[in-house]
């Protein structure tokens, strides 16, 4: 009884560079599957370009890619909300790299040649959260539109 009091008043663990970083990783990956996700279709296109865009943009080899896609997959078929990821990006991403995501999850959007409104409304949605400001998500639109 009294361990469980100690556990409940102890400081948390300090959390390691290497976890926030799997963190950042793995809510990136979600919040870009439910792009993929978002038109209800799956689309080997953009399932493509999504782990072409971790690749690039993360720094990883595909096997690494393939299993943070599994880990971020899992984690949003648990997940009740976006809020979880986007906390994530919040805490952690600086300005610019919220529009590399807003701009990732785009290219995500676009890659099967056309934009579905359920894509386009996940992406406002994100980046509303996010706080990207209106004219960012407009202008990462126009660079991610092919």
């Amino acid at each position: 009884m009294i361990d469980a009091f100690r556990k409940l008043f102890a400081a948390p663990p300090r959390e390691t560079e290497a976890d926030r970083e799997r963190r950042q990783r793995l809510a990136a990956a979600a919040l870009l599957i439910e792009t993929a996700r978002a038109d209800f279709r799956e689309d080997e296109v953009e399932e493509t370009a999504l782990k072409t865009t971790l690749c690039q943009t993360l720094g990883l080899s595909q096997s690494e890619v393939a299993e943070l896609v599994t880990g971020a997959s899992a984690r949003l078929d648990e997940a009740t909300s976006l809020y979880d990821f986007t906390r994530v990006i919040n805490d952690y991403c600086e300005a610019g790299e919220k529009f590399g995501l807003i701009t990732a999850m785009w290219r995500v959007a676009y890659a099967d040649g056309r934009l579905d409104k359920y894509e386009e409304s996940l992406i406002r949605q994100v980046a509303e959260l996010i706080y990207v400001p209106h004219s960012d998500y407009i202008r990462a639109k126009l660079l991610a539109k092919p």
